[in-house]
């Protein structure tokens, strides 16, 4: 489908949206005063107008100060536009009706008489606009509430082939921090406190330290260097860490932001895995780590990771663990390689909105991504996929809260 099409029926589907969301009012006011409807009507498209407007110019200027709040800005329209679909769903199938029953009516009438306008029910309008408003309820609380709500989830591991040593071994995976978006340096430092009171015995973070900016995770460096492991933390890129998405001067420039967020990971005391690996020992016994760069399956996203120059060598592991960022790498190369035990990605935020229930969850995500958000298993082969520790567009999170992953390996 072209980038034209696309865009044609976006705005299609946000004029009817649009109109439909002002019809609800209409009709639910259609008793008031003529000044009360008046008011209402003209309060309806100023307020639209003015969201578009802020957040239009937040987009335009989002690469400068203050950056998150123009975050918020830019997703006032979603907001606002997801209450309206949900009127949209209610009242067009309705117009339809009394369209087709006015058709018929114009039909079976005798010549020369009015079929009559059929009206719009008040009662599916109130509906509309009741059940609407739960989007609109869920996308707010998700902002002031759920983009912080750091949860610990526990996930148990049995490999036959896990060196006796490592027998009750206890990961710790964090993942997509995004720091460029935080307003303040508290959440982070409160994320850090928990993360240090599950007393990990190596900690990995799997990419997108930053939006786009190398600087943005500067201000973080002291808090998230008080993460504590009695091993090295190691690191990986994420696709947004590479500066691909914001309009350099010259390549020199671009290239120098890429050396100061690798060197940013030095600061904080990461240390960043690119197409290698690393040995842990314990007891005589090893296990392997290995790090690839930023390599997504989706024609979009870039393809810097090395896998085979990051397993090259790890044959004297019997048992390894992949970070990659992006979670599509494992269906289409990692699953190539079966001394590969386990891989640990992020990427997919779990889109930041959906439902999470025992034994079901459900997000836009999954319709782009086939693994996308928690554990997945192939043969002898996992992947998790971390739903992410921050956010990153709209500035909240709804179902698929920030998440901090705790793994126990243990030998089977």
């Amino acid at each position: 489908m072209s980038r034209l099409l696309i865009t044609l029926l976006f705005l299609a589907l946000f004029v009817l949206a649009e109109w439909y969301g002002f019809q609800a009012i209409r009709t639910v006011l259609q008793h008031a005063s003529p000044g009360t409807r008046r008011a209402a009507a003209i309060g309806y498209w100023v307020l639209t107008a003015t969201v578009w407007a802020l957040a239009t110019w937040a987009m335009m200027t989002r690469h400068t100060s203050p950056a998150p709040f123009k975050t918020y800005l830019g997703s006032l329209p979603v907001i606002f536009l997801a209450t309206k679909l949900v009127v949209l769903v209610f009242l067009l199938p309705e117009d339809l009706y009394r369209m087709g029953l006015l058709a018929v009516r114009s039909v079976m009438q005798p010549s020369g008489t009015s079929a009559g306008l059929i009206s719009r029910s008040e009662f599916l309008s109130r509906l509309a606009l009741v059940v609407g408003s739960l989007p609109f309820i869920s996308l707010v609380w998700g902002m002031a509430k759920g983009a912080t709500d750091y949860q610990v989830k526990r996930v148990t591991l049995r490999f036959p082939n896990l060196p006796a040593s490592f027998h009750g071994f206890k990961i710790l995976q964090i993942s997509d921090l995004h720091t460029g978006s935080f307003q303040s340096k508290e959440p982070l430092q409160r994320a850090v406190r928990m993360i240090n009171a599950q007393n990990a015995d190596l900690v990995f973070m799997t990419g997108d330290l930053v939006n786009n900016v190398a600087t943005e995770v500067e201000e973080h460096i002291e808090a998230l260097s008080q993460i504590k492991s009695e091993l090295p933390i190691f690191s990986i890129l994420g696709n947004h860490d590479y500066g691909d998405y914001v309009e350099w001067e010259s390549p020199e420039a671009k290239r120098a932001n890429l050396q100061r967020l690798m060197d940013n990971h030095a600061k904080i005391g990461w240390r960043l895995l690119l197409d290698e690996h690393h040995q842990i020992e314990r007891n005589g016994e090893k296990i392997a780590v290995l790090g690839v760069q930023n390599w997504g399956a989706q024609m979009r996203f870039p393809k810097y990771g090395n896998l085979a120059q990051a397993h090259a060598g790890s044959h004297g592991a019997p048992f390894k663990i992949l970070l990659s960022h992006d979670p599509s790498h494992w269906d289409a190369q990692v699953v190539n390689y079966p001394d590969i035990d386990l891989t640990l990605s992020g990427h997919t935020h779990g889109m930041q909105f959906g439902v999470n229930l025992p034994g079901f969850k459900w997000s836009p995500v999954q319709y782009a991504y086939k693994e996308w958000a928690g554990l997945y298993q192939r043969g002898k082969q996992y992947l998790y996929v971390n739903t992410g520790l921050g956010f990153l567009g709209y500035p909240g999170r709804v179902g698929f809260l920030p998440e901090i992953t705790v793994f126990e390996l243990q030998r089977a």
